[in-house]
């Protein structure tokens, strides 16, 4: 009886027997920079560029953004970009602006790939690593955010952040703000601040409160008030106490379960796990980030999944997926949500009507949060502004781009109406 054969492994259609190093699936446009041992992936584009050819990554055909007075027009904002992808994107999730976005700010634009995604290389890494950082953390990507501002020459950039990138954005701000000239949070996964009671009103209802309560240094002596007091007092002090014993009892059930919610993840269960969600749902995540999931092709598809080649991809995504929960869990600095109030650089929201990954009440909600922010709603949009409707998009953040910093008469993209 021959020997039965082996079944081919797939995720999301891509074959899982014959993965290439990151290196390897490089477009003829990408670049590769080493920040603490990692191949950070990365493209840039420049207003120099002559070439308006767009590459095999970028391909377009019909869906090409043309404008005829593209290479005449200048402009005197002259700051480099940085474009910061979200959770399960890449470069690719730019290929549509990148080249438009440069002719705008007549400056030089950057995507990069940050670690767990797209083609920058899969870091080994675990607790008792040598190295200074765990290249999948939050503080990893804020280093190589503000190491790509250096890598362009520049003492400051604009920072465009989508989705999860908006956070990397954010920290990097708070991290060096005066080397961030200004901030475009697109469809921002960032959790809005609830409404809070304004100061004024708990004041006055405690006042009242203040009146009713009788003058103890006026009243005659009561050693029941006294006792009854004291009493209370006691078992204050005691509830106190029993809140903290419950507190720590908390932490260290917590700390139990991340560690074994991280042992499990860093299993061969965690990987087949990883590997059967990107399978089933993969493909579907992205077509529900649109507004209309039929208007996909395929050229969109296969620019999501061409990451799922490339050698230990489900490793770096259980890493990526370990430092958020190890990082939420932390309370060593303030929640991003926290802090909005603090930020002093222009700020533009942008998000789509029907996002349904990150709604757009959020996103408003966030702006207003920002003192002196920008809102922008694109209409009939999903969660991929900058991929769905990207003359919408390149119209909005140029309209507010030339508001802050150069002539809003001189614009290069108009709308469609």
């Amino acid at each position: 009886m021959p020997p039965r054969r082996r079944r081919r492994r797939s995720v999301a259609g891509i074959d899982q027997d014959e993965l290439l190093d990151p290196d390897a699936l490089g477009d003829p446009d990408s670049s590769f920079y080493e920040i603490n041992g990692v191949r950070l992936h990365h493209k840039v584009c420049s207003h120099e560029d002559e070439d308006e050819d767009v590459d095999s990554s970028s391909d377009q055909s019909s869906d090409s953004i043309v404008t005829a007075s593209d290479a005449v027009r200048k402009s005197q904002i002259g700051l480099p970009i940085l474009l910061l992808h979200g959770f399960g994107a890449s470069v690719f999730s730019w290929s549509r602006v990148m080249r438009p976005v440069a002719r705008i700010v007549r400056a030089k634009v950057l995507a990069f790939d940050r670690p767990a995604f797209g083609l920058t290389s899969r870091a080994s890494w675990s607790a008792d690593d040598t190295k200074p950082l765990n290249p999948y953390s939050m503080a990893f990507s804020v280093m190589e955010t503000l190491a790509f501002i250096d890598y362009l020459g520049a003492e400051k950039a604009i920072l465009v952040g989508h989705s999860a990138g908006s956070l990397i954005a954010l920290d990097a701000y708070f991290e060096a703000p005066e080397r961030v000239a200004a901030l475009v949070l697109v469809a921002p996964a960032i959790f809005a601040p609830r409404k809070v009671v304004k100061e004024d009103q708990s004041g006055e209802q405690e006042g009242q409160q203040t009146q009713n309560v009788p003058n103890d240094e006026n009243s005659p002596p009561n050693l029941f008030a006294r006792i009854w007091g004291g009493f209370l007092q006691l078992w204050k002090h005691i509830a106190g106490l029993v809140f903290k014993i419950i507190t720590a009892i908390q932490g260290v059930v917590r700390s139990f379960c991340i560690k074994d919610l991280v042992a499990f993840l860093r299993s061969s269960l965690g990987a087949a796990l990883v590997r059967w969600v990107m399978d089933k749902f993969g493909v579907l995540g992205v077509r529900n980030a649109w507004y209309d999931p039929s208007k996909v092709t395929d050229h969109v598809i296969q620019g999501y999944t061409k990451p799922l080649k490339s050698k230990g991809w489900e490793t770096a995504l259980l890493e990526h997926t370990i430092s958020m929960i190890i990082d939420s869990a932390s309370a060593s600095r303030a929640p991003v949500s926290k802090r909005l109030s603090e930020i002093s650089c222009p700020v533009l929201v942008v998000t789509g009507d029907t996002d349904r990954i990150v709604p757009a009440w959020n996103a408003e909600r966030v702006a207003r949060a920002i003192p002196g922010a920008t809102f922008e709603l694109i209409k009939s949009c999903g969660h991929l502004p900058q991929e769905e409707r990207p003359e919408e998009f390149l119209s909005v953040v140029e309209n507010f781009l030339r508001t802050i910093f150069a002539n809003p008469n001189e614009q290069v993209f108009q709308a469609a109406v």
